[in-house]
């Protein structure tokens, strides 16, 4: 979203409206952006289309509860709101749409290496080669990389200066975490076997 292009003709205090009515404009306008929106979006940007001061945390609480019951939901992920599928609808929409859940086709030991980055960001190959007491190739990083789940950080001050790797905000859409705060501790990694020691080449 754009970082501070409010439109002029945009009335955010709706002043001729009653408190009621004026209530659930706000949620009508931040329902049309959140459906209208490709990515999760930030507070401060749905803050530009209600009355100043308006708590946005409230509206947007007040519409997800008018969601109830429905197919869809707003979720809370990668610092924004976006509106997400049930998860109980999800064979739903593979069968309709013949789509699959993008994580499906990694292996055990690309799901890995994806939360050695998450956990160890910015990362170079060889933090990586450390963790796993192996090499991790260019196309395990490649297959990654397509999916967006990681992308490329800054260079390293090692020598030779290498790239390092780092997770998207798509890496916290898939797995449905607001920020890398929200990241699993290393017990419950152990126990999901997603660990470096558990994990096999693939």
């Amino acid at each position: 979203m754009a970082k501070d292009r409010s439109d002029p003709e945009l009335d955010r205090e709706l002043p001729d409206l009653p408190p009621e009515l004026r209530w659930r404009e706000w949620m009508r306008r931040i329902e049309a952006v959140l459906f209208a929106a490709a990515s999760p979006v930030p507070r401060d940007d749905l803050a530009r289309v209600v009355g100043l001061g308006v708590s946005v945390d409230l509206l947007v609480e007040d519409l997800a509860a008018e969601l109830e019951g429905r197919a869809f939901e707003i979720a809370q992920v990668a610092g924004g709101w976006m509106f997400r599928t049930r998860a109980i609808y999800a064979p739903a929409i593979r069968a309709a749409a013949d789509i699959g859940d993008q994580l499906l086709d990694l292996s055990e030991f690309d799901v890995a290496v994806l939360a050695a980055i998450a956990y160890h960001q910015p990362i170079t190959r060889e933090g990586l080669k450390d963790i796993f007491g192996k090499e991790v190739n260019r196309d395990l990083l490649g297959r990654l990389h397509a999916r967006d789940l990681i992308g490329t950080g800054p260079r390293s001050p090692q020598r030779g200066a290498p790239y390092t790797f780092v997770t998207t905000e798509q890496f916290l859409i898939a797995f449905d975490l607001e920020s890398l705060r929200d990241l699993p501790d290393k017990e419950q990694l152990l126990d999901a076997g997603l660990s470096a020691e558990n994990a096999e080449a693939g």
